[in-house]
């Protein structure tokens, strides 16, 4: 068809009530739109119809898994302007398939769906997860959430997270703007010790890692401070790749690595809890009981280390929904909560709050080097999983560098106390003493 970017633009632009602010390339080769943006490669029509079926982020999440869509052009920029369309844009005018009143409106739906071609859409690609029913956070369907989020490759995730094999947000040096003064690695390295610090680890420390990942917090507070450590993780990718590297590293005296859910330890009391990047896979519903959970786990005086994403609280909490991309692609019924609700659970299970850091804009610079990874290594990415799933990552983490840019979403860690006898906290006097670049 002569000329469909043309045709593509103006149609959408009249749903929309909006100018594109991206230049389309269109699969017969035409371009229309601003000369100087990035190019929104539209290589079939068969994203278009993936877009009209379900519009919104899960449409072009389903066109760019599958490689109908392209961008061209500095992709987080690309991002941020389809994002801001997203945000500006009411329901109404998101759907084509429910024309709103407005005869013009109307009347150009129609030409999209014309433009489009065939129906129904293409199915969903492999990589979107099959949706189950039952109730949510059961020990079950939360092992196959993880599975389907941490199972994919642990050579893929070793050419995108690097040799730290840290799948949180790094710790930079102090400022936003520039990574020169610390490496992703030592950005890493800086992060678990600092949890560290904060939980006062020492010599015989016994220490519970909760959402182990591929055992790098475990061994770092192992062979820094001389903790013996626990690390649980619902992901047997995970614990074998761990096992592996605390042998590897001579480190299996003092840790032990369990394929089990935080819901079924027993063998309190811990001296101190880690759960770095966990608490997102909790759920709402749960997460009282995972407050109780570790409170119980501790021992009076033990510390917890609670770092987790936070979302910004909704003006109508009830109105709350989890990203369709997110949730169809990458955390499976993970669930993100303001951080004065965590902070306010965690108290309501006895924990006293004794310090909250955010280290929102330092995730933005982690996500970066991410995606750098993964681009730098692509065709070996896809080797180690598959094109789609790459191409999921891609957009995941950029689109997360995003969001953490703009304050859409943070990410804090909260170190928590379970009083002792009499509320003794055994926390010094002077707040944030393990940080020495604190004033």
């Amino acid at each position: 068809m002569a000329d469909a970017a043309l045709r593509l633009t103006t149609l959408a632009e009249e749903v929309l009530g909006t100018p594109l602010p991206v230049r389309i390339r269109a699969w017969d080769g035409s371009e229309s739109g601003p000369a100087d943006a990035p190019v929104l490669v539209v290589r079939s029509r068969r994203a278009l119809r993936r877009l009209l079926w379900k519009p919104g982020e899960l449409g072009l999440a389903r066109a760019w898994v599958a490689g109908e869509l392209d961008i061209e052009g500095d992709l987080y920029e690309a991002l941020d302007r389809i994002a801001g369309l997203l945000w500006d844009c009411g329901a109404e005018t998101k759907s084509a398939i429910h024309p709103v009143r407005d005869p013009r409106v109307r009347a150009a739906a129609r030409g999209l769906l014309a433009l489009a071609g065939p129906w129904p859409p293409p199915p969903p690609p492999a990589e979107e997860v099959r949706r189950r029913t039952g109730p949510l956070h059961t020990k079950r369907r939360d092992k196959e959430s993880i599975s389907h989020h941490y199972d994919v490759g642990n050579d893929f995730y070793g050419l995108v997270l690097g040799p730290s094999m840290v799948y949180s947000c790094a710790y930079f040096d102090d400022s936003p703007d520039s990574v020169e003064g610390r490496t992703l690695e030592e950005a890493q390295r800086a992060k678990l010790d600092l949890i560290c610090r904060k939980l006062a680890l020492k010599e015989g420390t016994r220490l519970l890692d909760v959402g182990c990942g591929w055992g790098s917090m475990a061994m770092h507070a192992a062979r820094e401070y001389g903790a013996h450590v626990t690390g649980i993780t619902i992901s047997t990718a995970q614990a074998a790749y761990a096992r592996k590297r605390i042998a590897d590293e001579g480190l299996t005296d003092r840790i032990e690595i369990r394929v089990q859910d935080y819901r079924d330890v027993r063998d309190g009391p811990y001296d101190a809890i880690s759960s770095i990047g966990m608490a997102e896979h909790v759920g709402s519903a749960r997460y009282r009981e995972y407050a109780d959970d570790l409170f119980a786990l501790l021992k009076p005086g033990g510390r917890l280390l609670n770092h987790q994403i936070a979302r910004r609280p909704e003006p109508n909490e009830e109105a709350y929904h989890v990203d369709e991309f997110i949730d169809s692609y990458v955390f499976p019924d993970g669930e993100l909560a303001p951080l004065g609700r965590t902070v306010g659970t965690l108290e309501e299970a006895g924990f006293e709050v004794r310090d909250v850091e955010s280290i929102r804009e330092h995730y933005a610079l982690t996500l970066r080097q991410w995606v750098a990874n993964l681009e730098a290594n692509w065709s070996e990415a896809v080797r180690a999983t598959s094109r789609g799933r790459a191409r999921v990552w891609q957009l995941y983490m950029a689109a997360s560098a995003l969001s953490f840019e703009r304050n859409k979403i943070g990410v804090n860690q909260v170190l928590a106390v379970r009083p002792g006898e009499g509320g003794a906290s055994g926390m010094p006097l002077r707040a944030r003493t393990w940080n020495p670049t604190f004033r």
